[in-house]
């Protein structure tokens, strides 16, 4: 993380208390020994070797003198509910409405996951957040070659129009918020989506939900693209301009930092990459002619919530300062709602090791903990045994307990920012918010978040930020409970297991519906698809754009093509993307 750089000036309180209390306490009992923060002179900075988990330096005490001489609360506080929103986009916080409690779920059988979110609603769930399997998230169906194994192993498998009906069967979308994690098929499973609200009679101006849909975070992090950046970025902004026309209560994307902290970057990392791919998407929309007040209040974001409590929780406040300053300074907004950054947050699953894996439940509480001080306005609590399988049904209840005893019973929600004003915190989200706007001014040196894709910079950062991590693990600069100190031998727990029963069901399913569709009408849709993808987008006078590919998806759904045809078909005029290489 960035430094404020500021000198301190100690008041002479302060000193007293170093000469009077400290030193003598020092000399009885040395501070313990953790792992040298590199490049720090612990004896002139006071910082005893103490980092967060991102390696930064952790002083001993933070005073007033820790902040610079011209940090006004009412500049960079303010009060909840105003900018610059540090303290929260809400003027009652939790006392209005508390966050949206989800569980992301989905194994094998559209069938089985809609009996997961069924069970999980019953428990009170406030909403539902879609897992899908491999060969959805890459746009193949689950009787193809490249499925093979896949099939409903890491997500629920989703082939068709039909199966999204079985999966939301009995439930009603227009009450029912919906988030679903899918990025290069974004547009296709969102069509299938909406077309099954459709169905059950529900108004598309009424359903409110989340779309992942965030093309740039695959290749920085995840790697599950199909198409390459250009035509990628292109069907993002179709989805922000025919969701500001037809569904103004859904966002079309969720601008994702969590995967790239999965990946093994700093959070001073995850803020930074998250959110200027964020400014590279309105980039893009305001390039096709879109005005940012339109489709800016659907911008949402997803964030990871790691064991390092306070890092957390400044993180999240940094980054709704900075995304006001953004959307007010350098695109010019003018509409209030466009400034508020709405952010989900998911514990993080990399922090949670397949060693001792009940311990795993208090590190999601914390982690959960540190999401809800920070403000988050939707939540996901991790399983306890995500490290060795999808979550089991206990394991599921138990996550979502643990928010429910959080809202409940902590007494955390019940007043806004609790935790603000405190020299630490504040010292912290004045240097992630620094850190963040010296990363912007190198990306925006090197042309934007896709040249620096292109060129391999992010991916650069975060690969030298996981090997230093995982070398202060092995050196046991930092302590992980029961996988570098504390171990135990252990049976191996019982866990949920998909076999390869649910590939043989869905290429059934598959075989099936090809045989009793019109397949002359799916060509047909197939072949519009294809025409409009590669025609040049421009903004539409009346609706959206003659070329935005989203309608013609939605007509190819309602015939029953299955996503792997779709995505062919766009593979067909974009071609696909392999990753350069990187020294």
């Amino acid at each position: 993380m960035a430094d404020v750089a500021q000198e301190r000036h100690p008041s002479a309180r302060e000193n007293d208390w170093v000469e009077n209390t400290l030193t003598p306490t020092l000399e009885k009992s040395p501070e313990r020994p953790i792992g040298a923060a590199s490049g720090v002179n612990i004896e002139k900075d006071g910082y005893a070797r103490f980092t967060t988990i991102s390696g930064t330096p952790v002083r001993r005490l933070y005073t007033q003198a820790d902040l610079p001489a011209d940090w006004d609360s009412a500049i960079h506080l303010g009060q909840p509910g105003q900018p610059p929103f540090t303290r929260s986009i809400h003027a009652n916080g939790y006392r209005g409405k508390l966050f949206t409690m989800r569980q992301f779920s989905g194994f094998a059988s559209p069938e089985e996951t809609n009996q997961r979110y069924r069970y999980l609603l019953e428990q009170g769930g406030g909403g539902l957040s879609v897992a899908f399997d491999l060969p959805t998230l890459m746009g193949y169906d689950s009787d193809h070659p490249a499925s093979e194994g896949e099939v409903g192993k890491c997500g629920v498998a989703i082939d068709s129009l039909e199966d999204m009906e079985v999966l939301f069967s009995g439930i009603d979308l227009e009450k029912t918020t919906v988030s679903m994690t899918i990025n290069s098929p974004a547009s296709v499973l969102w069509a299938m989506y909406l077309v099954v609200a459709e169905k059950q009679g529900a108004d598309w101006k009424k359903i409110s939900g989340t779309l992942q849909n965030d093309i740039l975070k695959e290749y920085i992090a995840q790697k599950e693209y199909i198409y390459p950046p250009a035509p990628s970025m292109r069907l993002v902004v179709d989805t922000f301009e025919f969701g500001s026309k037809f569904t103004p209560r859904f966002n079309t994307i969720s601008i994702s930092g969590y995967h790239i902290r999965e990946a093994g970057s700093t959070a001073l990392q995850e803020l930074a990459f998250t959110l200027y791919d964020g400014i590279e998407y309105v980039e893009w929309a305001r390039r096709r002619g879109l005005d940012v007040d339109e489709f800016g209040p659907r911008l949402s974001f997803f964030f990871n919530a790691h064991n390092d409590f306070f890092e957390e929780i400044a993180k999240y406040r940094a980054a709704r300062k900075i995304w006001y300053r953004v959307m007010k300074d350098r695109f010019g907004a003018k509409n209030p709602r466009t400034w508020l950054m709405r952010f989900h947050t998911q514990t993080a699953g990399v922090s949670l090791p397949a060693q001792q894996p009940m311990n795993n439940i208090s590190r999601a509480a914390i982690q959960a903990l540190a999401a809800v001080l920070g403000g988050t306005q939707s939540l996901h609590t991790d399983g306890y045994d995500e490290a060795l399988a999808l979550p089991t049904e206990e394991a599921a209840r138990i996550a979502l307990r643990t928010q429910q005893i959080i809202a409940h019973e902590s007494g955390v929600t019940q007043t806004v920012d609790p935790l603000g004003g405190s020299y630490f915190l504040e010292t912290l989200t004045l240097a992630m918010e620094k850190g963040a706007f010296d990363y912007f001014g190198k990306l925006d040196a090197m042309g934007g978040m896709v040249k620096a894709i292109e060129r391999g910079y992010p991916q650069k950062e975060i690969a030298e930020a996981s090997y230093q991590y995982q070398r202060a693990v092995e050196a046991k600069e930092k302590i992980i409970v029961g996988v570098n100190e504390f171990t135990v031998e252990e049976d191996a727990p019982s866990t949920l297991y998909i076999d390869e029963s649910v590939a043989t069901s869905q290429a059934a399913k598959l075989k099936a519906l090809r045989a009793r569709r019109s397949n002359e009408d799916v060509r047909r849709c197939l072949g519009a698809l294809r025409k409009a993808a590669a025609q040049e987008p421009k903004a539409g006078t009346h609706g959206v754009s003659p070329a935005n590919t989203m309608p013609y998806i939605i007509e190819a759904v309602r015939t029953y093509a299955t996503v792997g045809e779709i995505c062919e078909a766009l593979r067909e005029v974009f071609g696909t993307y392999t990753e350069v290489s990187i020294a």
